[in-house]
This record gives structure tokens, sequence and C-alpha cells, in this order.
């Protein structure tokens, strides 16, 4: 019943399955999907890690139950919260508990787990794939049954290697080219929080009717090729924790975006927030709407 669901789904949405590939040698990885900019699952590549084996939830609340988390849930963003500010924080011992004994909707990411519990690091290593990745310790993100991470892209505009373990995970994607139909919300790196991308209100949100994307199911221990700039939306299937290798973009352009987000938009964002409050959250959602069906001639 759930495979029907995800075929009328894939139809509905323009959705394609993303390649898989059992592994891949660097130069192949970088001329058939970095290059082209087009995403694939490998399923093997991280088999001989020691994560491969050893990563669980039950493992993680072993090395690390004790540290302090920030948390995120699904609520709209509002100003009472600063960019990227936590709703909540917990130990790690009950937060992964919450995961096990049901559904949440709190989320961690944007946080250095392997930084606060170094014995982390002794388990994974850069892979050889080509790509010049950020030699900084890699972030790890959690979430429970059913819960989501909104639809949006990176603020770096990086190419990423997202591997994910203990369970299953949803992922839909969409290239840079579709950004004119997915009612991105200016100064910010979302679409309107109000969208359901599994389910969309195609008369609320016309323009989405013409969106092409991608989608797959992540099992653990295998690796998604993110291109730069791709907008992502996660749902953990089951309750699971993945872990994202950053390298630098390759195209100029996109370079000259993350710089700009980096070192302006993020704190435009935030001053405006400060001093215009609700209002500012409020207008940015009705830019959305208006910018998009301008873009695509679709009258209000």
């Amino acid at each position: 019943m759930r495979e029907f669901e995800d075929e009328r789904m894939k139809e509905r949405l323009q959705l394609a399955e993303i390649p898989r590939i059992k592994n891949i040698s660097k130069t192949d990885f970088i001329e058939q999907y970095v290059k082209p900019q087009k995403p694939v699952v490998i399923e093997q590549l991280v088999e001989d890690w020691p994560a491969y084996k050893k990563w669980s939830l039950e493992y993680i609340a072993e090395v690390a139950g004790d540290k302090i988390v920030p948390l995120y849930d699904d609520r709209p963003i509002s100003s009472k919260f600063k960019f990227n500010e936590p709703h909540l924080k917990m130990k790690m011992s009950e937060y992964i508990a919450l995961l096990k004994a049901k559904p949440t909707t709190y989320r961690i990411f944007l946080y250095h787990l392997m930084k606060e519990v170094p014995v982390l690091q002794k388990d994974f290593k850069f892979p050889d794939m080509g790509l010049r990745f950020l030699k900084q310790l890699p972030m790890l993100f959690f979430g429970g049954e059913n819960s989501k991470v909104f639809m949006h892209y990176d603020i770096d505009f990086a190419n990423i290697l997202h591997f994910h373990f203990h369970g299953k995970k949803q992922c839909i994607l969409y290239p840079p080219s579709q950004s004119k139909y997915l009612y991105k919300v200016p100064h910010a790196l979302i679409s309107r929080e109000d969208i359901d991308f599994t389910d969309p209100d195609f008369q609320k949100f016309p323009a989405l009717k013409e969106a092409q994307g991608y989608i797959t199911n992540l099992n653990h221990g295998e690796t998604l090729y993110m291109p730069e700039g791709y907008w992502h939306q996660m749902t953990y299937l089951t309750p699971g924790f993945s872990m994202s290798l950053r390298a630098t973009s390759r195209n100029i352009t996109n370079f000259s975006k993350a710089v700009y987000n980096l070192a302006f938009m993020r704190y435009f964002d935030n001053y405006m927030r400060k001093i215009r409050g609700q209002k500012w959250i409020d207008y940015k959602n009705e830019q959305a709407m208006v910018n998009t069906h301008k873009k695509n001639n679709i009258k209000n």
C-alpha cells in the first residue's frame, strides 16, 4: 500500500527516482554526476567505515547521552527566534528515548556533536571522490518518525555527500532551475513553510504543478550526492540520523551567492526581524506568492 501511494505521489508531483549505484570511481563520479550537477545515491560508499557497523541510536546514547543538544520542531519561522535559533534543549539520552518512544517533530541540526564527542571522529573518513571537502568536522542531523525539514537549499551552495544511519529517510530534491516554481521566500533559503511538498495544494500554489524534481528513500549506510544549490526536503520515515560532508562550490556564480548569503543575507534578515517583528515574516511570505506568480504569469 505504501509503495502504491509513493508511486502516485511521484507521478502527481513529477518526481523522478534518483539513480542508484553500488559504488563508483572518483573519475566517473566527477564526470557523470558532479560536472553535470546530477544527484545520485551510492549504496556502498561507506561500508568500510566503522560507523557503518557501529552507528545507531543506541550507540549515540551510550557515547553522547550526557550532552545538551539543540532541538528544532516544525513550527513556522517566527520573529521571536533569530536565524537558526533552537526551540528547545535537552540531554541527548532524553532526546533519543523520545525518538524511540513515539513520533516527534523535534530534530537536531547545526550541532557539532563530533566536537563534543571526539570518539565519533574515528568512525568516518573523507572519501576520495575528487571533491574539495571542507576539512571541518561534519555535523550530525537527527529526526523522529515523520519529522520533516522544510524545503530549502543550503546557505553555502556546497556539493554535499549526505550519509544516512539507523532507519529510513525520504529525500525530495529540486534543481536550482526549478526555483521559479517553488515559492521561494525572499531574503531566506526556504520555500513557504505552509506547503506540504508530499501533498501540495495546487489550487493555492498552482506554480508547483510545473516543478520537476527527484525523490529517493535513503537506508542505513547509503549516501546521497546533492549538487550545488539543490532544494531539498527531508522526511524521517523512521527515527534516525544523518551526516553531511561539504565541498566548496565549483561554480563561480554559486560561490558568489554563498559569500553574499554568509556575509550579508542572514544578518540582514535577523536585523529586519528585530525591527519589524512578525510583519517582516508575513511580508516575505506574501512576496513569495507575488514573485512566483509574476514569474509564471499566474493571476492571483
